[in-house]
């Protein structure tokens, strides 16, 4: 197939005023999402041979062929950034702190749904799993972590994993430990975040003694792999989920992910809602 094959959409490619180094990232999220030239060019509607000029640095693409091919790469939104300042254009999508005015509707829709969970544990995290925010439920299940581990700012993959966080108490470590490995690896292949790759190394270098995960066999007819919590109230069984903003043109809102625990059994329901009662309501972490 030619350079003219899956040729649709040509707006935007330019001949002069080169950027080689916009080229060879556009090359490496491609690579990352493991397509070839000829699969990029099919899907954005573009020529193979415009897309080969683009990334060897032959033409520059414009800013709007630079966010189309974003979009087709899934790239995220602080990496289309860094397109754009490759490319020579302005960056276009803002990073508000959560705090800001701007943000208050995303601020109210969190605390709905934390307070929603309610009698169940939910938590807020960032791209890097630094905690922001908790519902009430959330601090009942921490009580014997050693308060180093709790100085904010709090890494919720560390507070898990770590010998002084909650990794004696959970009951099927080796399951959730490879669980939250599996995450990580995901989202470096996602994001290509260089302090999550540093995170998983250091994550995978904490003392684990696999004899002392017990926890029950994965049922393959199950639905999802289990959280099981030893607590003194017996051990406690959750299933998670992640919720994130559907279409954020925020950097900070489409790196935000509302982690969501449910009970996995009817003993770990009545336990946590008897846990609940009387509790204040959610708050910062």
């Amino acid at each position: 197939m030619d350079g003219a094959s899956c040729l649709g959409y040509r707006r935007g490619m330019q001949m002069t005023r080169p950027h080689p180094q916009v080229g060879a990232l556009i090359r490496e999220w491609r690579q990352r999402r493991r397509l070839s030239q000829l699969d990029l060019a099919c899907e954005a509607d573009i020529s193979t041979r415009h897309l080969s000029y683009v990334e060897n640095g032959r033409a520059s693409p414009s800013r709007e062929m630079l966010m189309h091919l974003a979009e087709h790469l899934d790239v995220p939104l602080r990496e289309r950034n860094t397109l754009l300042a490759a490319g020579g254009y302005a960056p276009i999508y803002r990073e508000r702190p959560l705090e800001d005015p701007a943000l208050a509707a995303a601020r109210d829709a969190v605390q709905l749904v934390l307070r929603g969970h309610e009698p169940y544990p939910a938590l807020v995290v960032d791209r890097h799993w630094t905690m922001l925010a908790h519902n009430r439920t959330v601090p009942l299940l921490l009580a014997s972590v050693d308060p180093a581990v709790l100085r904010p700012p709090v890494n919720v993959m560390r507070l898990t994993l770590d010998p002084r966080g909650l990794a004696p108490r959970i009951v099927n470590l080796a399951q959730w430990r490879e669980h939250l490995f599996q995450r990580l690896k995901h989202q470096i292949a996602a994001s290509a975040d260089p302090v999550l790759a540093a995170l998983l190394e250091e994550l995978q270098a904490l003392p684990f003694d696999a004899s002392r995960s017990h926890g029950a066999a994965i049922d393959p007819s199950g639905v999802a792999v289990p959280l099981q919590l030893e607590t003194p109230h017996g051990v406690l069984s959750f299933i998670g989920t992640t919720t994130v903003f559907g279409t954020p043109v925020d950097i900070t809102l489409s790196e935000l992910a509302l982690e969501t625990f449910f009970p996995a059994d009817s003993r770990t329901a009545e336990v946590l809602r008897r846990l609940g009662d009387g509790q204040p309501a959610a708050q910062a972490a």
